[in-house]
């Protein structure tokens, strides 16, 4: 017996496929959670590096280096800024298997394009954050002694990645949709699963109903954890350094051993 509107459907898809949307959400969850992370490393390093400061004092291979280095990520970046993910999901998946006879697993090839495609972006990202902090940090770090390397992870990385926070959160939540379109290599993600639903019942509106109901569950959490994280992040708005009438205790029994009652004072 089929079940009765829009809810009785639900119900049903629920009860009897519910498993696979739990499924496909945890392998969603998998591939954005790695590949964010893996991503954020990755645009931390172009950053870093795109951001070494060039002299005139610097020998030439130097500077050669430097350029060609610059060169390769910067090309590196506007490729896959500029291109979309489910291209590049095809060309890795595909492409490795016919050129060079890798053949990937589909969840490996998944989160090796989105770290990839997710590290172009936060290398544009990091590399704004680097550039807010001030310059007379940079000088000051440089004035003692520090490396480029010592000034960028002691001094200027811990205030950027604060800074850069929430745009990575951004980056997070998009590469939780955008994983949907891993589908086209069989990745089986939320969506395909919801694809495979709809095969098996033939009906569309239920099933991709309770697929959005999912990804805004699993998006609207991550933006709460975050901001939550941010808000620790920054820590409360006033400060207490010390108790006041402790501060004033200990300054007034100062007071008496020196010069008071125990002193050559008069109390």
């Amino acid at each position: 017996m089929l079940p009765m509107g829009f809810w009785g459907w639900v119900v049903r898809i629920l009860d009897e496929y519910g498993m696979w949307f739990v499924q496909g959400a945890g392998t969603t969850m998998l591939i954005s959670i790695t590949g964010t992370v893996i991503g954020f490393v990755i645009g931390l390093i172009v950053a870093v590096i795109r951001t070494i400061p060039e002299s005139p004092q610097d020998s030439k291979i130097k500077r050669g280096v430097l350029g060609v280095v610059n060169f390769i990520m910067s090309a590196y970046v506007e490729i896959f800024r500029g291109t979309p993910m489910m291209v590049q999901a095809i060309l890795v998946y595909y492409g490795l298997m016919e050129a060079y006879g890798i053949d990937l697993a589909p969840i490996t090839a998944g989160i090796l394009v989105v770290s990839i495609n997710t590290g172009a972006y936060m290398a544009e990202i990091a590399r704004g954050g680097i550039v807010s902090i001030d310059k007379g940090q940079f000088e000051a770090a440089h004035s003692i002694g520090m490396t480029h390397a010592q000034t960028m992870i002691n001094v200027i990385l811990p205030q950027a990645i604060r800074n850069i926070l929430p745009a990575t959160g951004n980056e997070f939540v998009i590469n939780i949709k955008d994983t949907s379109v891993l589908n086209v290599i069989t990745v089986s993600e939320l969506f395909f699963m919801t694809k495979s639903v709809k095969g098996a019942i033939y009906r569309s509106f239920e099933p991709f109903f309770i697929t959005c109901v999912i990804y805004f569950v699993l998006t609207f959490t991550v933006t709460r954890i975050l901001r939550a994280i941010e808000r620790k992040m920054d820590g409360p708005s006033s400060y207490v350094l010390g108790d006041p009438e402790a501060a004033g205790g200990r300054k007034r029994s100062a007071w008496l051993n020196f010069g008071g009652k125990n002193g050559t004072g008069k109390a």
